[in-house]
């Protein structure tokens, strides 16, 4: 995606002398509160445990480092790849994928849905407001478009308003590899953190996952009386660097047989053309598997999830039930929407201590430890 190309931005703005419009969008999302925020959210596991594990943060910084190495490896265009791969997570609300699960949960009752990927949207079309010519961050066409599909592709028909980002078209292949780096970041970090939390069985993995069992026998053949976990880190990065060149091999293979020549073509391929090889994708899926298995279900992680959850599920409906609990900001919101909406918006913004923070001050801090939350 040539920079030249660009759709443009919402509100015209004069160009900046020496940055391109990617790369200003990069800017802005670093600089933005939003963006600040991913530092206090979960990724797995809690600072409960240890300091050195990932937080929302530091894995969009991972997501970010690939991103740029496999874009830069097709010939892509680096900034779009780093500014989506920067934005890819910013309207994840609390506690990870459960805190999104319940939101949703909560919001279908109501009659509509929590996404993060569209809450991300409404991050940089409404909530991120820092300039006085314009509202929202004014990104580029590629970067909006972009945060909804990169992993996602939507109809006009149940999203008509998302009909803008031509919805029956291919995001360009920056966007399209934004999912795959995505699981190959947190899939190898995920081990990472699990080794450190002391719930990884080795055994297991090698077994289940032949891809990392082959690496590891590797591993061991050439440094048979290194330290463990000198060994593990050695081959976590063979793992790492035998999915990325994988994407970055098959995609190639993937454009070349398909003959495309142009974003046009990529937008108008009758599939998604950044992908796996088919062993790499059973590889990957039996990786996820076994994080599911092994690691997310797990009691250690699954007790202090759903207690977080719960008081989330409670103060949502604090709020919803209590006119003026919220700040004076969103209560004027809500006369204008749905109050369920904005109570929504209110939660998904908050970080993890925040939100128990909050639920402490409404519930007690007995409520808080009845629930495991304090």
């Amino acid at each position: 995606m040539r920079v030249e190309l660009s759709r443009g931005r919402r509100y015209p703005e004069a160009p900046h002398p020496y940055r391109n419009e990617y790369a200003r969008d990069r800017d802005r999302i670093i600089h933005s509160r939003a963006f600040r925020r991913l530092e206090a959210k979960t990724q797995v596991f809690t600072i409960r445990y240890s300091d050195h594990f990932r937080n929302r943060l530091t894995h969009t910084l991972e997501v970010s480092q690939i991103a740029r190495t496999v874009a830069g490896a097709l010939g892509l265009n680096t900034d779009l790849a780093e500014t989506l791969a920067l934005v890819h997570d910013i309207g994840h609300p609390p506690f990870g994928h459960a805190g999104e699960q319940k939101l949703d949960e909560l919001m279908r009752a109501r009659g509509s849905r929590f996404n993060h990927n569209l809450q991300a949207l409404r991050i940089v079309e409404q909530f991120e407001s820092p300039y006085l010519d314009f509202p929202g961050m004014n990104l580029t066409f590629e970067v909006r478009e972009g945060i909804i599909k990169h992993s996602h592709d939507y109809t006009a028909a149940e999203f008509p308003h998302l009909a803008e980002y031509l919805l029956e078209l291919r995001t360009p292949l920056e966007g399209q590899l934004i999912d795959w780096v995505d699981e190959i970041a947190y899939n190898t970090a995920d081990l990472d953190d699990a080794l450190e939390a002391e719930l990884l069985d080795l055994s297991a993995l090698r077994k289940e996952v032949p891809l990392f069992g082959d690496i590891c026998a590797k591993v061991d053949a050439s440094h048979p009386s290194a330290r463990e976990k000198l060994k593990f880190n050695e081959a976590l990065r063979e793992t790492v660097n035998f999915l990325v060149s994988d994407l970055v091999f098959f995609t190639r293979a993937n454009a070349q047989s398909a003959g495309v020549a142009s974003v046009d073509d990529i937008r108008r391929a009758p599939q998604r053309i950044a992908a796996f090889s088919k062993g790499s994708a059973e590889q990957n899926a039996l990786l996820k598997r076994f994080l599911f298995k092994h690691i997310y279900n797990d009691p250690a992680i699954t007790e202090d999830r759903d207690r977080s959850v719960h008081c989330l599920e409670e103060l949502f409906l604090y709020y919803l039930d209590s006119p003026g609990s919220m700040p004076l900001s969103h209560e004027e919101s809500a006369a204008a929407e749905p109050r369920h909406v904005v109570v929504c918006d209110y939660i998904a913004g908050m970080t993890d201590q925040f939100l128990l923070r909050k639920h402490q001050e409404h519930f007690g801090p007995a409520s808080a430890a009845s629930s495991g939350a304090g």
